[in-house]
């Protein structure tokens, strides 16, 4: 999470997610903004509304991160999903007997 100064209002922050695949899928990178406690209401009001707003903030990326993680997760699936031989299909269950040359 990092922050940005704005002079005459409350700071403004980034809450980011990212994912660097070491499977050879695509990365990704979830960023929200989200401002920080607010000036014009006294102290412990700000902090409250503000971890209330934090708490919504990290439930939508952790969402948004599972949502993409299940993508990648089918796609590794279905890479790796060999296909049916017909041959393997015809003699399921079988002992089958080698050919010689």
């Amino acid at each position: 999470m990092s922050s940005e100064s704005n002079t005459n209002a409350q700071p403004t922050y980034t809450l980011s997610a990212t994912y660097p695949s070491t499977s050879g899928n695509d990365p990704f990178n979830i960023t929200l903004p989200l401002d920080g406690p607010s000036t014009a209401l006294p102290a412990v009001q700000a902090k409250s509304d503000y971890l209330k707003r934090l708490r919504t903030s990290i439930l939508t990326v952790q969402d948004q991160v599972n949502k993409e993680l299940t993508i990648r997760m089918e796609q590794d699936n279905a890479k790796s999903a060999a296909p049916v031989d017909s041959k393997d299909e015809e003699n399921y269950g079988e002992e089958v007997q080698e050919e010689e040359d």
